[in-house]
């Protein structure tokens, strides 16, 4: 089996956030592309980048293409020109739809962090749940399961208020001119330092919660949680 190549954060941000960032900056102005051509150039590299990701690894995650569906949206409100207050509402609405399937899926029997986290991938599934069942704690992950679903819709539901309120705060021209492009080129580069990081940093919150309950109800390591941690173990 071939091997993956491993993701590059920096290169990702450099693609995604960075470089169209500087197009919509620096380059909407009459001397050079214009309004139009500009957005259309800078909102190729995520859209190519998310792409050529899909196809590298043979999958697109539904999360992935509402990112998608997400630029091209952007794209379709600065052509067509529509008002720019349809730009806050559609920053806020990607976070908040993931966020509605997240807050809903806590009240079924598979919540999504189970799918995201207490996986065969991830987790030595079937070691974890035999020791959930010695020690009669099933009940008790499951609940911590559901909770730890209904933190990651929080930090979906942060996300999408602050997107509302950033685009709002910083994007007020109007579509298709230079100074909507300049101010859109603003509001990519700002959302990533107080939105996304905030939002890692909440998630890695949700992940030290669970795995925190996890060793207290097993009574196992991380390590042998871990899918081959028991080999793992030995070796150690």
């Amino acid at each position: 089996m071939t091997p993956r190549t491993p993701s590059h954060p920096l290169l990702e941000i450099g693609i995604a956030i960075v470089v169209p960032a500087l197009i919509l900056m620096k380059l909407s102005d009459a001397q050079h592309l214009g309004p139009a051509r500009a957005l259309v150039l800078a909102l190729a590299f995520p859209l190519g980048w998310g792409l050529y990701e899909g196809l590298r690894k043979r999958h697109l995650s539904w999360i992935a293409v509402l990112g998608l569906l997400s630029t091209l949206l952007t794209g379709g409100i600065g052509l067509l020109q529509l008002d720019a207050q349809w730009l806050a509402v559609k920053e806020a609405a990607v976070p908040g739809l993931i966020g509605l399937v997240v807050f809903a899926s806590a009240f079924t029997r598979t919540p999504l962090i189970r799918a995201l986290v207490y996986n065969d991938t991830v987790l030595d599934v079937q070691r974890v749940q035999r020791h959930l069942e010695e020690r009669g704690h099933v009940q008790a992950f499951e609940a911590r399961l559901r909770t730890g679903t209904l933190l990651v819709a929080g930090t979906f539901a942060f996300s999408a208020v602050m997107n509302y309120a950033l685009a709002r705060w910083i994007v007020t021209s109007p579509a298709g001119t230079e100074a909507f492009n300049e101010e859109l080129g603003r509001l990519t580069l700002v959302s990533y330092p107080m939105i996304a990081l905030p939002s890692m940093l909440m998630m890695a919150g949700v992940l030290y919660y669970l795995v925190h309950g996890a060793r207290a109800l097993t009574g196992l390591t991380l390590t042998e949680m871990l899918h081959h941690g028991e080999d793992a173990a030995r070796q150690g």
